[in-house]
């Protein structure tokens, strides 16, 4: 079996009990993603478009930042308090760094992370 290097890098983090304040503040959400950009040393392609949406519980703000290398994402759920943000990027880059950002924004009281290796090679 060969190796295959990695295409892309894939952090997800999904955030119980966040701070509800910071959840809904859409400019701290713009802030969030112009800091996370700069500490794990990507590129903003345009500012971040933050917008809230949805309806019931489902409703809050949706964030998407573009990288030069791919995206960052993320969905704040007004009723649970619940974020879930995701980083891709074919650019290597620290998923520890990104938790860290996440933490010190949005102060969950949990967070699930999930990490993947994006591989589309058929090799």
């Amino acid at each position: 079996m060969s190796y295959v290097e990695p295409w892309g890098w894939h952090a997800m983090f999904d955030c119980a009990g966040c701070d509800i304040l910071s959840i809904t503040d859409k400019k701290k959400i713009q802030n969030f993603a112009t800091e996370l950009v700069r500490d794990i040393d990507m590129v903003a392609f345009d500012k971040p478009y933050v917008v809230r949406f949805g309806h019931g519980n489902k409703a809050g703000f949706t964030l998407v930042q573009l990288i030069e290398t791919s995206t960052i994402t993320g969905h704040f759920c007004e009723s649970t308090g619940d974020a879930f943000i995701d980083v891709f990027s074919c650019k290597p880059f620290d998923p520890a760094t990104a938790a860290d950002v996440v933490n010190r924004y949005f102060l969950p009281s949990h967070i699930n992370q999930s990490f993947l290796y994006r591989i589309a090679s058929a090799k």
